[in-house]
């Protein structure tokens, strides 16, 4: 079996966040897809080991920022490789909290969505998390989307 077949699937880089009394994380996920258009709703999925999984777990609610092709390598490293067991990402970028009170990235980002929490799924080392978006707008409609692919052969 070839693995590497499995990055032909198109799939975008976000960073997840949610945010629970005033303890913020996100980290990077590229398992988000909408699965009904009316009314509209995601499925994301999440590491279980994630300090973002406890917060969207003790919320009911996450975010998700679309992530531009511009964003650099910090950002994504941040988010990507560093936990927030010991490190306060949100101290780091510039965001604002959307209508859920997660926190979006207000630069990098082509637009966002908040979910309320209706569905959860174990994957094994995963939880899935079905949500109902909430709110969704545009930070800059001008930006291209990052996909997982052009993160690999461009950023990675």
């Amino acid at each position: 079996m070839n693995l590497d077949a499995l990055f032909t699937l198109n799939c975008g880089m976000y960073v997840l966040s949610s945010r629970f009394e005033e303890k913020t994380n996100g980290c990077i996920v590229n398992a988000l897809v909408q699965v009904t258009a009316f009314p509209p709703r995601v499925v994301v999925s999440v590491n279980k080991e994630s300090v973002t999984l406890s917060l969207i777990e003790r919320s009911g609610h996450f975010a998700v920022s679309v992530l531009d092709q511009d964003t650099p390598l910090q950002v994504i490293g941040l988010f990507g490789f560093r936990s927030g067991k010991d490190t306060k990402k949100f101290e780091q970028v510039k965001y604002f909290l959307g209508k859920t009170g997660s926190p979006i990235l207000a630069e990098h980002t082509v637009a966002y969505l908040e979910a309320k929490v209706i569905g959860r799924l174990d994957a094994g080392t995963h939880v899935l998390f079905l949500g109902e978006v909430v709110e969704t707008e545009f930070v800059n409609p001008q930006a291209s989307p990052m996909t997982y692919g052009y993160y690999r052969d461009v950023k990675g």
